[in-house]
């Protein structure tokens, strides 16, 4: 099977599926999702950190060489910075915009202000989702099947997320669930962006992973360990602890049977 196809089906995997498999809590009472979901989140921080230590950053020393890894931490500092940037524009737009949809808390406009940025960074972040996986491939088939599963296993919990703020935004559940499709689009945009430019440039490739490894790191890090601890008692930690482990497990056993 050509590259492409594998890129262009798992970035479909990554970015539209997991709204598929979001839909599941549609049918699922909102009490039940809501113990749910934080055990979804668990398992996501593990297979991100695991994807990010044991997978992209080993992968991009060994395509740089021993005599790059400094410039690779450089990249992966780098990344962090650039990932930190980004959430900064975003809180910011949002809050920018949760102000004029209190401003005009009677108008339809300001209803569907925090939608349009739900929509909007979803487009953007499905993309980046689909630059990474797009990296991986062109790396092995194996680091892009791993770095696929990370990406699907952190978008499930956001994409419900975001299913829930459009319709609170004021859209029919059908509208706000066809629109989460439609972003998911972003990533096959973003993956054959990158298998375009990076195939024509793979000396760069070992810092295209360590930038991705810096995006799993950051998501995990900073989104959503701290979410977390909002949940301190002595049994949500310990199955917090397990599921994590379990997320890095997986990665390391899909490593395993992938041959790397």
């Amino acid at each position: 099977m050509p590259l492409l196809v594998w890129i262009v089906l798992f970035a479909a995997l990554g970015g539209i599926a997991s709204a598929a498999l979001a839909v599941v809590f549609l049918w699922v009472p909102e009490a039940h999702a809501a113990r749910i979901l934080p055990h979804f989140v668990s398992f996501a921080t593990g297979t991100l950190l695991g994807a990010a230590l044991l997978a992209l950053l080993p992968e991009a020393i060994a395509g740089s060489g021993v005599a790059a890894s400094h410039a690779i931490g450089l990249t992966l500092i780098a990344g962090l910075g650039v990932f930190f940037v980004i959430e900064k524009l975003v809180l910011w737009w949002h809050v920018r915009g949760e102000e004029e949809t209190h401003s005009r808390s009677g108008d339809s406009h300001g209803h569907h202000a925090s939608g349009t940025l739900v929509l909007v960074g979803d487009s953007l972040h499905n993309a980046l989702d689909g630059v990474l996986i797009a990296a991986a491939f062109l790396t092995s088939v194996s680091l892009g099947l791993v770095t696929t599963l990370a990406v699907a296993a952190h978008e499930i919990p956001h994409r419900v997320g975001d299913f829930a703020i459009l319709v609170h935004s004021g859209l029919s559940r059908g509208r706000a669930l066809l629109l989460n499709f439609v972003t998911g689009l972003a990533s096959i945009v973003g993956a054959v962006v990158a298998y375009c430019g990076l195939r024509r440039a793979l000396e760069i490739l070992p810092y295209a992973l360590a930038f991705a490894a810096a995006g799993f790191l950051y998501i995990a890090v900073a989104g959503l360990i701290p979410g977390l601890h909002r949940r301190a008692d002595p049994r949500s930690s310990a199955l917090q602890v397990l599921l994590i482990a379990l997320g890095i497990a997986v990665i390391s056993l899909a490593e395993r049977l992938a041959g790397r």
